[in-house]
């Protein structure tokens, strides 16, 4: 039943980002029609406005305060997704062995692979499709919250340190923090993965950074802050996780 209803899922996560894209260049305001703005969009970027205001208009805090408020709300799924890839891993050699048994190509013997493994999957507890859902969820937030940064007038007419929130910055310090810090976070979200050895993957791990220090340059740099404060919670997110699954299979091969 999940299997068949998690592309559906996956189609309306892309039907309400195609959607939005579709208003990126129309400020967002409290009369802002359709689900997307009104639910999604405005919503945070309400927020951002109200915590702004809160510490004398400083917009660039605003920014700062709501990505790190949105990293906390999400940070129970990614510890899930992180618990399941972990239980993933641990089970990988049990599943190599069930496909040297039922190596033949057969209808049947393949029939039979898939009972095996999902019983496997029952036994360990696992999901194979935990590790989707919550960025299933987080998506439409992470968009929204884009949206609400690039769409909200007012974050373009104020300054943060040394930049101008609504421009890129002069001195090219932000974008190449940006770059520099969503390769070290997805350098160290491999590091505890063996899939982080696949060769897509690390085609993905040079890339990625490029193309987001490449946008860093061009778009303002409110969506680089964004970047930045959201890459460094990743980080310190991922390394406290995995020091946490680190210690607790220490205890357990002590005892």
């Amino acid at each position: 039943m999940k299997k068949k209803l998690f592309p559906f899922m996956m189609f309306a996560v892309v039907a309400v980002f195609l959607a939005g894209c579709t208003e990126i260049d129309q400020p967002i305001t409290p009369d802002s029609e359709g689900i997307w703005n009104s639910y999604f969009v405005y919503p945070l970027s309400w927020l951002i406005t109200q915590v702004a205001e809160f510490f004398n208009e400083n917009y660039g805090l605003g920014i700062v305060v709501v990505t790190l408020l949105i990293r906390f709300v999400l940070l129970p799924l990614m510890i899930k997704q992180t618990k399941n890839t972990k239980r993933m891993q641990e089970i990988q050699p049990e599943m190599m062995k069930l496909r040297e048994q039922y190596s033949s190509k057969d209808a049947q013997t393949q029939q039979k692979l898939q009972q095996e493994t999902m019983a496997m999957f029952q036994k360990h507890g696992v999901n194979p499709l935990a590790g989707c859902f919550p960025l299933v969820i987080q998506m439409p937030i992470l968009i929204a919250f884009y949206h609400a940064i690039v769409r909200t007038t007012e974050i373009a007419n104020h300054n943060f340190l040394w930049f101008d929130l609504g421009e890129t910055d002069p001195f090219f310090i932000l974008p190449i923090v940006t770059g520099l810090t969503t390769f070290l976070q997805q350098k160290i979200m491999m590091a505890g993965n063996p899939a982080g050895m696949n060769p897509q993957m690390q085609i993905m791990l040079y890339l990625m950074p490029v193309m987001i220090a490449v946008f860093a340059f061009i778009f303002p740099t409110a969506l680089s802050l964004y970047w930045v404060v959201g890459n460094i919670f990743m980080i310190v997110q991922t390394l406290l996780i995995n020091g946490t699954f680190k210690k607790k299979d220490e205890v357990e091969s002590s005892t």
